[in-house]
């Protein structure tokens, strides 16, 4: 009896000992919901064995994947790659008994969004080149365009890069937009929407707000206005010296005012500007748009531009406005091309282009469109010295490189000057033998003017540029033979030929060696021909 006591004691012990160890398989939740952007949740497996836990779906991950007794898992998702919510099970099975126990997991789809960091944005009315501009930064996972209202011109988008490569978790790119100076006195306003390039319902879409601050008002046609107009301009070119705007406009230095007694003065003119100099600036853009406020101005003058050479500038319009210039300068600007508006300016009896880099003759520089110009100076209109055209490679190097032909249309013209000394003209010049539009010299002509030489209508020359006393065409690359027009010309001795008309260099893109065959020694037969002109004393000797 003894041994049998003992026995059912121990076998009770033994029982109870069972019934404390013995643990459930269990978890301690089964449903996990996260939002879109993904997250990282911990649950409890309580088990008494060895355990597995696996999924089919790669945007789920569980630490650890297996273990023995009670265990804390981390479960991290992945953020969404759709718009649509997805669901996932995670299944975690004793490996003694082959039970299983399953954990859903939610998660919410990504909503279509449009954000903007940024949605509304000032702009000043003006800004330097090369700074009117300013970047928004757009939140979105839906890729877009830009549209900008028609009335708003003035502001331009910028190509940009969305890269959805990996689904439509929302990133974050940059959209640069660059603006105009706004010249006028009004604010500015746009509303930009960024539309979405697919059909789609969107959570969130945000509109850029653009404000533009007004203008300083010009007022036209006044003194005031001139000043405005002036410091405006010197703004917009970043000119090297400026003037104090405190001090009165008389002592402007390169500004000139209308006065009483002025040829062409009339008492509301009298104060305003009538001629202006801009020298030694900084633009890549054409003339500034406050130039159209001086309205008084008989000349204006803009020469020196930096980097000239790299340049591929037009004036712009703003210029044409002024129809009552008389004498206008643009040179070392960086011009290619003139605007047809231009051709409304059609009081200009002088006007100066060179150091350009014209590649052509501006089409709209015709006698019909200034029937009162009566100068004309297109020189030295390269980007680089080159002596030998045939063995450059280089592009865009002004200097008309472009024209087929010497200009024939100017020398008709019947400039008083003319000056094309220094480009890359090429060919020959004209002889007009074949053209009827251009005249010989008549009996008439000889007895009206007696410093002609009856050698003019007995030779049969040519009456070409007759009013012509600056004609220069040097340093170009042409070559042929010079025309009996021009070895006779009655103003020949006045262009300084030997220097001005006569030296070529280098050869033209054809090889041809730039020079004119029958180049005179010496002006002797000149003065053999005109015996009324007083031969100079280098020649005598």
């Amino acid at each position: 009896m003894k041994y049998m006591a003992l026995a059912l004691l121990l076998l009770v012990l033994w029982s109870c000992k069972e019934e404390e160890t013995t643990v459930d398989f269990a978890l301690e939740r089964n449903r996990i919901e996260v939002g879109p952007t993904g997250a990282k949740e911990y649950i409890v497996v309580r088990a008494g064995e060895d355990w597995i836990a696996s999924t089919d779906n790669p945007w789920i991950t569980i630490s650890p994947a297996n273990g023995r007794g009670t265990t804390t898992c981390e479960f991290r998702i992945d953020s969404a790659l759709t718009a649509e919510p997805r669901q996932g099970v995670v299944r975690i099975q004793n490996l003694s008994t082959w039970a299983e126990r399953e954990i859903v997991i939610s998660q919410e789809g990504y909503p279509y969004t449009i954000e903007l960091e940024e949605p509304d944005v000032q702009l000043s009315n003006f800004a330097a080149y090369g700074s009117r501009y300013f970047d928004v930064k757009v939140k979105t996972n839906v890729d877009f365009e830009v549209e900008i209202p028609e009335n708003a011109g003035w502001l331009m988008s910028e190509s940009h890069t969305l890269l959805l490569d990996r689904g439509i978790r929302p990133r974050e790119v940059t959209v640069r937009f660059n603006w105009d100076i706004n010249t006028l006195p009004e604010e500015r306003l746009a509303d930009v929407v960024f539309k979405p390039k697919k059909e789609v319902t969107l959570a969130r879409q945000d509109l850029l707000n653009v404000r533009q601050s007004a203008a300083e008002p010009i007022v036209e046609n006044t003194r005031g206005g001139d000043s405005v107009a002036l410091l405006s301009i010197q703004r917009s070119l970043a000119t090297l010296s400026s003037w104090d705007p405190s001090t009165p406009m008389t002592t402007w230095s390169n500004v000139t005012l209308w006065e009483e007694g002025d040829e062409g003065c009339t008492p509301e003119m009298v104060g305003r500007v009538r001629s202006a100099q801009f020298m030694l600036f900084n633009t890549k853009e054409g003339l500034p748009y406050a130039v159209k406020y001086l309205t008084a101005a008989e000349e204006l003058y803009f020469f020196g531009n930096t980097n000239t050479f790299l340049l591929d500038l037009s004036t712009g319009d703003h210029i044409s406005e002024l129809t009552q210039l008389k004498r206008l300068t643009i040179g070392a600007y960086g011009l290619v091309e003139l605007p047809r508006s231009f051709a409304k300016l059609q009081n200009l009896e002088y006007l100066n282009l060179g150091s350009n880099n014209f590649p052509r003759i501006p089409g709209v520089l015709t006698k019909e469109n200034f029937p009162h110009l009566r100068h004309l100076i297109l020189n030295a209109n390269q980007r680089s010295s080159i002596y030998d055209l045939s063995n450059t490679t280089r592009t865009n190097l002004g200097g008309f490189i472009e024209e087929p032909e010497f200009p024939v249309e100017l020398l008709k013209w019947d400039l008083e000057t003319l000056v094309l000394s220094v480009n890359y003209l090429q060919g020959e010049l004209p002889d007009f033998l074949d053209d009827d539009t251009v005249p010989y010299y008549t009996q008439e002509d000889i007895d009206r003017v007696d410093t002609l030489p009856q050698f003019l209508v007995d030779r049969k020359i040519k009456k070409v540029m007759p009013s012509t006393t600056r004609f220069s065409i040097n340093h170009n690359r042409l070559s042929g033979k010079l025309p009996d027009w021009l070895l006779y010309h009655p103003a020949l001795d006045w262009w300084y030929p030997t220097s001005l008309v006569f030296p070529q260099e280098g050869r033209a893109q054809d090889g041809t060696q730039a020079v004119f065959e029958n180049e005179p020694v010496n002006m002797n037969y000149y003065y053999d021909i005109y015996t009324s002109k007083e031969k100079p004393e280098a020649i005598e000797e």
